[in-house]
């Protein structure tokens, strides 16, 4: 294994992580930003208003989401496991 293929496999470690974990970091922005909005409005800072929707909606993504979270691994997975098996020939 050369250094181009061990960069090759770092990219495609680090996009796949991105693309599993960007949809629960969006949701959780987009709800951070939403509960920031809204307690400026009303200021209105309490901590467990800006806690509870938003553990919560990351929950709900995670589970909305899981299905494709896990396609996307194995398909990582079963890349890693064909390049082991070239390279071990």
């Amino acid at each position: 294994m050369n250094e181009v293929d061990v960069i090759e496999l770092a990219r495609a470690a680090l996009y796949t992580l991105i693309e599993i974990a960007a949809p629960v970091m969006l949701v959780a922005l987009a709800v951070g930003i939403t509960i920031a909005l809204f307690q400026a409005l009303t200021q209105m800072q309490e901590m467990t208003l800006a806690f509870v929707p938003k553990i919560l909606l990351i929950f709900v993504s995670l589970i909305v989401l899981l299905p494709f979270m896990m396609s996307t691994l194995v398909d990582f997975a079963e890349q890693l496991f064909q390049r082991m098996t070239v390279l071990g020939a």
